[in-house]
């Protein structure tokens, strides 16, 4: 896809890096010129402009993008005017960043409804990795169901998963397992990736330093990071 990021912070760097390197071409905006130096080399084309300035919108190729990121994060007013000329000049889903309840309001109100809080959103994602002791990632689906990555308990290796019957002991679905995987490049240099297993099987056996992927509800994860039955 081809995604234009307004406002080169933490957020939006990290941002344009990222899709950069699952294969999008990016484009970045911002009004200082040392931030766009710094990832000028990194992505597709990096440009400095004041995107509170209609008139400069010549020279991005917006109509040609198909999303458009607002990560404006340190000044409401112009994310929000930024926000308003993307709309009026493109047909493109937009992504704005919020810094307060009221600048949701506002965005709401343009009939932007894809809005993030990524402070907001890393700081509960941080706390549940907390209260979720053993697990590595989380995905919340709502404030009772989450998919998590947690590690294979030791009593685990060496059996499968109808073995294991961490459905009924546990209440949780593996949906996949993640898995060390040693791979050998062009030139012959080894290395060690993870992979998923893919969709797994009452046989698939559980080894030692595999990750599950289980889906549940947060107090049956618990349960598992805590070692301790319902």
């Amino acid at each position: 896809m081809k995604i234009i990021i307004f406002g080169l912070g933490n957020f939006g760097m990290s941002l344009a890096l990222s899709l950069t390197e699952t294969g999008n071409e990016v484009i970045g905006v911002d009004k200082q010129m040392d931030k766009v130096n710094l990832i000028k080399d990194k992505i597709s084309h990096a440009i400095c402009m004041d995107s509170t300035n209609e008139l400069a919108y010549e020279a991005l190729p917006l109509k040609d993008a198909d999303k458009v990121v607002v990560g404006i994060g340190e000044n409401e007013g112009a994310a929000i005017i930024t926000t308003a000329i993307v709309k009026k000049l493109s047909n493109a889903k937009i992504i704005s960043r919020a810094l307060s309840p009221i600048h949701d309001t506002v965005l709401e109100a343009m009939g932007i409804y894809s809005i993030i809080h990524p402070e907001q959103e890393s700081a509960d994602r941080l706390t549940k990795q907390i209260n979720f002791k053993t697990t590595l990632e989380n995905f919340q689906l709502d404030n009772n169901y989450t998919v998590s990555e947690v590690k294979a308990k030791p009593e685990f290796h060496g059996k499968t998963l109808e073995e294991l019957d961490a459905k009924d002991k546990y209440h949780l679905n593996v949906v996949t397992i993640i898995r060390k995987k040693e791979k050998t490049n062009l030139i012959g240099k080894k290395s060690i990736v993870k992979e998923t297993i893919g969709l797994p099987t009452p046989d698939t056996v559980v080894f030692e330093d595999d990750i599950l992927v289980v889906f549940g509800e947060n107090k049956n994860i618990l349960v598992y990071c805590d070692g301790a039955d319902k």
